[in-house]
């Protein structure tokens, strides 16, 4: 009698539950951070001995259409099942059918390695992410979760994979909870993402994996007219981000169309790279390029910079190499904000930084989790003009983004009310149809 009436009283405190809750998490997000931060500190280490290589051998980029054979045969023969990447992430968790299967993980490291080592155009974050779900999903056959915990769980892998390749575990456990659908945060699984952020990006640090420091200089003052030129750049970096997620979208499509051998995709691809890459003479905009986002907060750039960094990367993934499409959607914002200093009176350094997180929210639709990752990379003094530019990227960059399997939850303006629930693939084929 008395054991029931402790079982009674403690029940009667929510604390308790919320206790075991908090320590089951613990355990998981904490493996789940050795594991993924690990990876990442390894994925990292590669591109960056694959980068080097490659620009101390530039012959190698004759052999990208060789490159892309082999990343083509290898989804091929072994990859149908994943071959969507972080899509199928998405996919997994609206509608769960199975686990993601653990090749997932090792196919999309080497893809990624090998798209950089031969002079492909692509970022890393996708890589991250996809690693860090497929190692997540282990975990729900190993502690045998519910369906609701593997909603979870495959959130906590999303942030652990994107806060460990950049450096941000507080942009990367609001990343993982706003992306996967448009216009909602999935709070309840809020203490789990930034755990596992925050271990996965620990793990990785400690394997002495560095990331790249950027600086903004000066700041503007916060007035009435330079909130008005924020908010022009916004619009700008959004429409910026919806030509970069349809010409993705448009360059994957057509190869599909004409090309019905998929390992041929990426082949073709490679060579119509290889001769554009040799007749332009430079390497300025395959790999992450990294030198240049540097660049561009202090030096100032060719006006055409974004727009060639957006057509490599948008042919590249197109054509079916493989990577993620973040650090080009930095290059691409920084170096276009870079260039608006011509008619934009903000200080070039503002303008970059603003546009390096911007293009990125609208063409993935996280403003909150871009705003955040602005004041970790640049600093909260220009918390302000980031938070003003994501928001408003995110807005006119229409209902778009690289993400084809994102859910609208909440519409960005009541003209698209009735496409709520949709996914923004839909969107698109609807709209073909009227």
């Amino acid at each position: 009698m008395n054991i029931l009436k402790i079982k009674n009283f403690l029940s009667s405190f929510e604390q308790i539950p919320s206790l075991i809750y908090l320590l089951k998490w613990i355990v998981i997000c904490l493996l789940l951070g050795i594991v993924a931060g690990s990876i990442s500190a390894f994925f990292l280490i590669s591109l960056n001995w694959a980068t080097g290589w490659r620009e101390s051998h530039i012959w190698i980029i004759g052999l990208l259409p060789v490159g892309g054979l082999i990343i083509g045969l290898s989804y091929h023969l072994y990859g149908n099942s994943v071959v969507k990447g972080n899509n199928l992430l998405l996919e997994e968790f609206h509608s769960p059918k199975k686990i993601i299967p653990f090749r997932m993980a090792p196919l999309v490291l080497f893809g990624t390695v090998v798209t950089h080592l031969f002079g492909g155009s692509a970022g890393r974050e996708g890589t991250a992410v996809q690693i860090g779900g497929a190692v997540a999903d282990r975990f729900t056959k190993i502690f045998k979760l519910s369906k609701r915990d593997r909603r979870i769980v495959l959130i906590a892998g999303i942030s652990a994979g994107f806060a460990s390749v950049f450096g941000t575990p507080l942009a990367g456990g609001i990343f993982a909870l706003e992306v996967l659908v448009l216009g909602r945060i999935r709070l309840d699984a809020i203490i789990p993402s930034f755990m596992a952020a925050v271990f996965a990006d620990y793990f990785c640090s400690i394997w002495n994996v560095g990331h790249t420091h950027y600086h903004i200089k000066t700041v503007a003052e916060i007035n009435p007219e330079n909130v008005l030129w924020a908010l022009l750049a916004g619009i700008l970096f959004g429409l910026v981000a919806m030509l970069f997620s349809k010409s993705t979208h448009f360059w994957n499509s057509l190869f599909k169309k004409f090309i019905s051998y998929p390992p041929l995709r990426p082949a073709i691809g490679g060579v119509i790279l290889a001769i554009a890459i040799y007749a332009m003479g430079t390497t300025k905009y395959i790999g992450l390029g990294i030198p240049t986002i540097v660049d561009s907060f202090n030096i100032k750039l060719n006006s055409y910079d974004f727009l060639l960094k957006l057509l490599f990367t948008s042919f590249t993934l197109g054509a079916g190499f493989k990577g993620g499409e973040v650090t080009p959607l930095f290059y691409i914002g920084a170096a276009l904000g870079n260039v608006l200093i011509w008619f934009i009176p903000l200080p070039m350094g503002l303008l970059a930084g603003m546009g390096f997180v911007a293009v990125f929210a609208g063409a993935t639709n996280t403003p909150i989790a871009c705003t955040v990752m602005g004041i970790e990379l640049f600093g909260v003094e220009s918390g302000v003009f980031i938070a003003l530019a994501c928001s408003t990227a995110y807005l006119f960059s229409g209902h778009s983004g690289v993400y084809s399997s994102q859910i609208i939850g909440s519409p960005k303006h009541t003209s698209f009310i009735r496409e709520k629930g949709l996914h923004l693939s839909e969107i698109k084929n609807k709209r073909n149809k009227k």
